[in-house]
């Protein structure tokens, strides 16, 4: 279930942003990477781990990086951050030991984070497809 929930919401979280253009502006899913990225903080700060907190701090600090550098220069690079945060959420129990951490959130979190950066690329290679026909026309 966690996994249908996960697809399901991150769906309904682009499709929504597309329809009232909110992924126009080059900020929005390397925002969602952020914040996805700091819910492992907020579970370790939950659950006053502060060995979980700092592994975390360190670990949200590269997908910080990888979001902002995604948004200025290469924004596949925020699909790439979101596929892999995917990847983290389902190895992240044998990495990191946060008691804070619901028993459902990897697979949750990966499926929701797959979707979205699955669309993401496409949304890339769309609007870089429609800018080459563009280029060529003029």
């Amino acid at each position: 279930m966690e996994y249908l929930v996960g697809a399901a919401l991150a769906l309904v979280v682009c499709l929504s942003a597309g329809a009232a253009g909110f992924d126009k502006d080059r900020s929005f899913y390397p925002v969602i990477l952020i914040v996805i990225a700091s819910y492992y903080l907020l579970f370790a700060a939950m659950a006053e781990s502060q060995q979980a907190f700092l592994v975390e701090l360190v670990v949200f600090s590269a997908f910080l990086a990888v979001a902002m550098l995604g948004s200025r220069r290469w924004q596949l690079l925020v699909a790439l951050g979101l596929i892999a945060h995917g990847l983290y959420d389902i190895a992240h129990v044998g990495l990191v030991d946060n008691p804070g951490v619901p028993s459902w959130w990897g697979e949750f979190c990966l499926s929701f984070d797959f979707v979205a950066g699955s669309y993401l690329a496409v949304l890339v290679a769309l609007r870089r497809r429609r800018q080459q026909g563009q280029d060529v026309a003029a």
